[in-house]
């Protein structure tokens, strides 16, 4: 890269990474190589860095991420010191951090003090625990949608997007999704041209297809073992058939007693469990995505009626099918 147009002049804006420990480490690397993608990339053009970029997270100077990798951090700054943007990780110790009522008072003073304030996946949760999200749209991990809406019911969580702007506040989806959110980033500062020069150099998509549904649970389940891959893409499609155990194991070509084994042992649940999960998850899409009466949807998912459905969703999410399409749908 040559052409400097890709990257205008500007002071080097300051981002701030908010680490603690077990954060996922992916959330914080992801977002830090794409800004760092883009400085190396201005600087092959001999153009202004456009970004100071610093991990932050304590006085230790470093903290022990999910993953095991040790990370070193700088002390959590003045809350008045300069700074342009603040990012929050996400991960496993996000629930201890929304515990520690010193760095959720921090993050709330630092916040007033940003131009954006960012999270990536379920550090959506450290942003509602310092009530910088109320009324606010926003995006997390598919696996704690719920979780936020139930704790902070006055977020309005969106359960699909990659990633949510709503005004100076931006966030992402799980783990993988900080990057998409950092490539948005450097698009809103630096033009599409920038953005997608970084997005070539980390080969990634600048704006990758479709929302995190693709990644749910029922992936996860399909992914367990690729010995039942195809029944359960068969399953997604019939979920108004026959589907117990003695369909299913037909289906997969194998006795009842083999089937049931060697699926519990594949996918770590029962059959009917899940079943039971791919036509909650059938059924989220449709109270999201139309406005089909709960009973309706019932019927189209395979279940026997609307309190059955009640029930299975109440085990599945925990929460029943009437509060997620108030709390989820568009």
């Amino acid at each position: 890269m040559t052409d400097n147009h890709h990257f205008p002049p500007h002071p080097p804006r300051i981002a701030e990474l908010v680490a603690f420990p077990n954060a996922q480490l992916l959330d914080i690397a992801g977002p830090l190589q794409a800004f760092a993608t883009a400085n190396d990339l201005a600087r092959l053009a001999r153009a202004p860095q456009p970004y100071a970029l610093q991990v932050v997270g304590g006085e230790q100077g470093f903290i022990k991420s999910s993953s095991g990798l040790t990370l070193g951090v700088a002390p959590l700054p003045a809350p008045g010191a300069p700074l342009d943007t603040l990012i929050v990780a996400g991960g496993y110790g996000v629930d201890a951090a929304c515990r520690d009522e010193a760095l959720v008072a921090w993050l709330k003073a630092r916040a007033a003090h940003a131009r954006r304030l960012c999270s990536v996946c379920s550090g959506a949760l450290l942003l509602a625990a310092a009530g910088l999200l109320a009324g606010r749209r926003a995006a997390t991990h598919w696996g704690r949608c719920a979780e936020l809406a139930r704790k902070h019911p006055d977020v309005k969580v969106e359960p699909d997007p990659i990633f949510v702007r709503d005004g100076d506040i931006w966030t992402s989806a799980g783990v993988t999704a900080g990057i998409d959110l950092a490539l948005a980033l450097i698009e809103d500062d630096l033009g599409r041209a920038a953005a997608l020069a970084v997005a070539r150099q980390l080969v990634v998509f600048l704006k990758r297809p479709g929302g995190q549904a693709q990644f749910s649970a029922a992936l996860a389940l399909q992914a367990a073992d690729e010995r039942f891959e195809a029944l359960h893409r068969w399953i997604g499609e019939n979920l108004t058939a026959d589907l117990s155990a003695p369909r299913l194991a037909e289906k997969a070509g194998m006795s009842e007693r083999n089937f049931l084994r060697r699926y519990k042992q594949a996918t770590g649940v029962t059959p009917a469990r899940a079943v039971e999960r791919l036509r909650v998850e059938a059924a989220q899409r449709r109270l999201v995505e139309t406005r089909e009466p709960i009973k309706r949807v019932a019927a189209r998912c395979g279940f026997g009626g609307e309190e059955t459905m009640r029930r299975s969703f109440l085990r599945v999410a925990r929460i029943g099918p009437r509060d997620f399409r108030e709390r989820f749908s568009r």
